[in-house]
């Protein structure tokens, strides 16, 4: 059996895999179509004209869902694992909220290009990096809360570094945006996509933009650690009959039998 092929590990696999695939195919598409500059653009300026912000969008789209049922297999099994914890009940609880909040702002994101509509492009974008901050920090520490009796403490380590990767990434990131944004470098920062190493706030663009994508790059790293803990899940779906049709009649008691839909164990 292959290791994606344990548990639901596919899960976290299949949303790292998509979303990277969703910002390298758009990449490519804008800079075959000379809508970008190759050096280190916005992830969102690859997605901002169409053909690519098309394929952008939909993308996306897909990854928050594939990120909702990631978040939420987590959710479920932290829960099963600590059903009278009220600390760490509390934590999962508020991962949970953080984490979907953080998919509704990728789609957001996915939906609305910053040209366009401007401020529903940047609320979209705190949601996701902001809250799926929060949320990294808060699996952290219910890791730290879960050893060793659940984690074993390289588990806890390795998510411990990634996020103070994102945390770097997100200060340097606000910082130089700010500076930028706020700065007197022209009125036109906002819809530009074309930049010139001689141009006012360059330096500023470059280290926001690589500071965007070395965020992005922690988020995918830390989804990655769940892979191990979700090969450990198995999926059953099972269907109660409430009746011997399927036709709107009364109901017909059946004995309480039970007719398995799915059932696998991984």
């Amino acid at each position: 059996m292959w290791w994606f092929q344990q548990g639901l590990s596919f899960l976290p696999s299949a949303l790292v895999i998509w979303t990277a695939a969703a910002f390298i195919f758009s990449y490519i598409t804008a800079i075959t179509l000379h809508h970008v500059d190759p050096v280190l653009p916005y992830i969102s300026d690859t997605g901002t004209v169409a053909p690519e912000k098309c394929l952008f969008g939909a993308m996306l789209n897909i990854a928050a869902v594939l990120c909702i049922a990631t978040i939420y297999v987590r959710y479920k099994q932290v829960h099963a694992l600590n059903p009278e914890e009220n600390r760490i009940i509390r934590l999962n609880k508020a991962g949970l909220v953080l984490g979907l909040l953080s998919c509704l702002g990728l789609s957001i994101v996915a939906n609305f290009q910053k040209t366009t509509f401007f401020a529903v492009h940047v609320c979209g974008a705190v949601l996701t990096f902001g809250m799926g901050s929060l949320y990294m920090f808060v699996q952290t520490i219910l890791s730290y809360q879960m050893q060793p009796k659940f984690h074993g403490k390289q588990v806890f380590w390795i998510r411990l570094l990634l996020v103070i990767w994102c945390g770097v990434s997100a200060f340097s990131m606000l910082t130089c945006s700010s500076l930028l944004y706020h700065g007197t470098f022209g009125t036109d920062i906002v819809e530009k996509l074309h930049w010139n190493p001689k141009d006012k706030g360059y330096v500023l663009h470059v280290i926001t933009t690589a500071a965007e994508w070395s965020m992005s790059f922690s988020f995918f790293g830390f989804f990655l650690t769940y892979i191990r803990d979700f090969q450990k899940i198995s999926l059953r779906v099972e269907a109660n009959l409430q009746g011997l049709t399927l036709y709107d009649t009364a109901p017909c008691p059946v004995n309480n039998e039970r007719t398995r839909l799915l059932s696998r164990d991984l």
